[in-house]
């Protein structure tokens, strides 16, 4: 995780709303989740024009109807991914089995 926190350290990782809403849902306690949302304050949201959703949506309809599931969150970082030409920071197998119909650009450190 020392590339993770190069990134938030030098001020290069960015959060959408979907994101930090997953990171915020079930969390058991109201001071666990005060606590952790207002270490997630540090991060902007990046905005999302009506375009990114709508590639969202064709990513994950293109790799559905190839048999690859994957979340609507997922896809959603894939298109913000494309419009900013961000790379996707994750631990998550599924992006590299969406590479497979996408071109998702994954971050290396």
């Amino acid at each position: 995780m020392i590339a993770l926190g190069d990134l938030v350290r030098d001020g290069r990782a960015m959060m959408i709303g979907a994101v930090r809403q997953e990171l915020l849902s079930g969390i058991n306690t109201e001071s666990q989740f005060v606590t952790l949302r207002d270490s997630l304050a540090a991060f902007e949201d990046v905005l999302l024009s009506r375009n990114v959703y709508e590639s969202a949506a064709q990513a994950f309809n293109s790799c559905r109807a190839n048999g690859v599931q994957g979340s609507n969150t997922d896809f959603l970082i894939y298109a913000v991914s494309i419009h900013h030409h961000l790379p996707i920071f994750t631990l998550d197998g599924d992006f590299l089995m969406y590479q497979r119909w996408m071109p998702v650009q994954l971050y290396k450190p």
